[in-house]
């Protein structure tokens, strides 16, 4: 029995220079390693044999009903402009309307060369694959927006990178994949006509209450200053936020570098591209807002007159920081129990993060020992503790359930870096337990699983990941 994929493709008939109609390039030996059987069900999906969704999913059989294309764009790469960039090492399937309403893309990432590729192979090696299937799973676990994983396969080919690695191609579900760079290419090229008729798609497709560009604009404005600071409030750092890895659909997209802190450091940076910093986890919020001025910056070229909307675009844009704000007291006052936070908790906030900060607290065990009463021994400064500690507990009387509100915010598990790097090593030698494992404590994160509480513990000295790298 083939697999039954109800696909509706509504990017493919948007006009030819969005993109190139390419199928994907067959691999040697296909192995299915992994399929998200929840996240088929919401889609719509019927499985079928193994062997046969790792024929679809490795891209040597392209499904009835699919159109598959390579999407162009462009971007700013750490703040420098690539007039043209694409998917190097992907291609869209097409789009299925899920059992709850909701229109998704179905990709395959690392399914072979394009002609967006740059002189790159187009490939994909098992570890990113694997890293990109649990963490934007457990991001969705952690109530995140983030694209998701519907598949991974081991192509039974080699992929060269510092050495020989075995290949993968991942299955990556999404909202769509509009990206602000793919605004930034016709707005480059001034093709106004092709922004328009983007513009009009995305409205219609993520913000069908939006007017005009810059109702689109302050949407993706608000979408995104909600999702970072979720990022924040679990130690996220994405690594790479440049602006053709900005989902206009407010997702989590591009899992390449990214990582979670253990110990809190605001400047902490582990992707081994960023050598300046630029995306360290407390600049993430003012890269958003420079993001968004680019975004704001390809949208007024659309109009017969740019000049008359720059005003309009300057203040949605100028908005942001204050929405980044807000939204960051309100995800971390429920961190520490506050539901209706006032201004003076920020203070509050800043205070506890300062101690964790010097001390090297573990981000998430900090917070998830306040939750239980027993935070003191995450604190090196055991008295400054002892005195934040006084002035929370007042605080806290005035709350109707901290308790409950400190549960529901902070996580138990988050994938732990030196995890993820163990999961990878032990995969390459055909180990899947780990991941499996990983998989598996990651999709019920809240919950106290005093079985797998070892994945709570931060590294050891010795286990410490410094840095992470992109795979391709």
């Amino acid at each position: 029995m083939s697999l039954d994929i109800p696909f509706d493709n509504s990017y493919a008939r948007l006009p030819a220079s969005f993109y190139t109609r390419q199928a994907p390039v067959p691999v040697k030996a296909p192995r299915l390693v992994a399929f998200n059987d929840d996240l088929a069900r919401l889609v719509g999906l019927h499985p079928s044999g193994r062997d046969d969704m790792a024929q679809i999913f490795a891209g040597n059989v392209v499904p009835d009903g699919a159109a598959p294309l390579a999407q162009l764009y462009a971007g700013h790469q750490f703040g420098q402009y690539n007039p043209q960039l694409g998917d190097g090492r992907a291609i869209l399937l097409g789009e299925v309307i899920g059992r709850d309403g909701i229109r998704r893309d179905i990709q395959l990432k690392g399914s072979g060369r394009t002609p967006y590729s740059r002189g790159g192979d187009g490939r994909a090696w098992l570890g990113p694959v694997l890293r990109e299937y649990v963490v934007s799973e457990a991001m969705h676990a952690l109530g995140i927006p983030t694209t998701r994983a519907l598949a991974a396969v081991e192509t039974g080919e080699t992929v060269w990178r510092d050495r020989a690695l075995p290949g993968a191609v991942l299955t990556r579900v999404a909202a769509s994949h509009l990206r602000v760079g793919t605004f930034q290419i016709f707005a480059a090229r001034g093709d106004r006509e092709a922004l328009r008729q983007l513009t009009d798609y995305a409205i219609a497709r993520h913000y069908p209450k939006a007017d005009g560009p810059m109702g689109l604009l302050a949407a993706v404005r608000d979408a995104q200053a909600r999702l970072v600071v979720r990022w924040m409030g679990v130690g996220f750092i994405h690594g790479v936020m440049n602006t053709d890895n900005m989902a206009i659909s407010g997702e989590t997209i591009d899992y390449g570098p990214c990582a979670f802190l253990d110990d809190y450091d605001p400047e902490k940076v582990f992707s081994s591209i960023d050598r300046m910093g630029r995306y360290a986890y407390a600049n993430q919020p003012d890269i958003a807002v420079w993001n968004l001025a680019q975004f704001a910056t390809a949208l007024l070229r659309q109009l017969d007159d740019p000049e008359s909307g720059v005003e309009e675009a300057t203040r949605i844009v100028h908005e942001m920081p204050d929405l980044l704000r807000a939204n960051w007291l309100t995800t971390f006052a429920a961190k520490i129990g506050i539901t209706d936070p006032r201004p003076e908790d920020g203070a509050l906030i800043g205070d506890l993060l300062a101690l964790m900060a010097a001390g090297g607290a573990d981000f998430t065990n900090t917070f998830r020992a306040l939750a239980k009463g027993d935070a003191r021994g995450q604190f090196a400064d055991a008295k400054g503790f002892d005195d934040w500690a006084e002035r929370w507990k007042a605080r806290l009387a005035q709350e109707p359930d901290p308790g409950e509100v400190m549960a529901a915010a902070n996580p138990a598990f988050i994938p732990r870096n030196h995890r993820i790097e163990q999961m990878i090593e032990a995969a390459v030698q055909g180990d899947y337990a780990p991941f499996e494992r990983l998989d598996r404590v990651l999709a019920d994160p809240f919950t106290d699983q005093p079985d797998d509480a070892d994945l709570m513990q931060p590294p050891r000295a010795d286990e410490v990941v410094t840095a992470t790298f992109c795979g391709t």
